[in-house]
């Protein structure tokens, strides 16, 4: 068994819980314990055992990096997996990614990790970018800072107030349910940003009639562009790496983007970021 961290795995787990705004008798339940022993256990009254802190953190869906944080607070080894994401172990997964972004051509797709780091992307991405100051281009290559940044993308969307919106709500939900402080960082850091002179006042959803989602639009040499995103995560993942992993695919949400991006990708290399 390993040395116990300061933080006692009772207090992680009631944390974990209040986060995800359930009572003790509604966990309890959940799990088919007793009320009273998970009580004891997060007041630190009972030490849980290895399966307990499985049986709970699976209850309250704890990301695996974190459910290896619980277990180490509880005196255990972590179970699960950490590896980067180009390790040999990790080939296939590496391989099922490169074939997804690949067969979304002309379309942009790319991965992140969960701080919404650039992993790979295809090269209809590249052809998007072309326009974006070198030095958010740089090292790790942050997607949503691309996105809003005024030397990103920011002057190009021409639904700016929405997008924007759309973004920010989507990261406080990640925040809420992953309780990452990078991710918080992240948000402050693009609410900072100022919004382009050109962007019109924010219109209240849908953006027009019969919308089903926020589109992505966009200026483009090619002519205007709209998007509509999809999200493929791998839901079965027992490394930490791969389960934090998100592909992002955008599809013409008209057949003038369709034609458009044919072009926009004739005409571009392989992505350079």
């Amino acid at each position: 068994m390993l040395k116990e961290s300061s933080t006692s795995a009772g207090d992680l787990l009631r944390d974990w819980r209040q986060r995800r705004r359930l009572s003790q008798l509604a966990l309890a339940v959940d799990a088919e314990i007793s009320q009273r022993h998970l009580s004891f256990v997060e007041s630190g009254r009972s030490l849980p055992s290895r399966d307990m802190v499985l049986r709970l953190t699976e209850h309250l869906d704890v990301p695996l990096r974190e459910r290896n944080a619980i277990l180490v607070a509880a005196g255990f080894a972590p179970i699960y997996r950490d590896r980067p994401l180009d390790a040999p172990e990790l080939a296939g997964a590496r391989a099922v990614i490169e074939r997804i972004l690949d067969g979304h051509d002309p379309h942009p797709a790319l991965a992140v990790d969960r701080h919404w780091t650039l992993l790979a992307s295809n090269r209809a991405v590249g052809a998007l970018l072309a326009d974006v100051a070198g030095h958010l281009l740089e090292g790790p290559v942050n997607v949503l800072r691309i996105s809003l940044h005024p030397e990103g993308l920011a002057s190009r969307i021409v639904n700016f107030r929405e997008w924007r919106s759309h973004v920010f709500k989507r990261l406080a939900h990640e925040i809420d349910v992953s309780a990452d402080p990078r991710l918080a960082a992240l948000l402050e850091e693009l609410k900072t940003y100022p919004a382009p002179p050109e962007a019109g006042p924010r219109r209240p959803a849908p953006v027009e009639a019969g919308a089903i989602a926020v589109p992505l639009m966009l200026t483009s040499p090619a002519g205007p562009l709209s998007f509509l995103s999809t999200t493929t995560v791998f839901g079965t993942a027992v490394d930490v790496t791969l389960s934090e992993v998100t592909i992002e695919a955008f599809f013409p949400a008209d057949a003038q983007t369709a034609r458009a991006m044919a072009e926009l990708a004739g005409q571009a290399g392989p992505p350079n970021v």
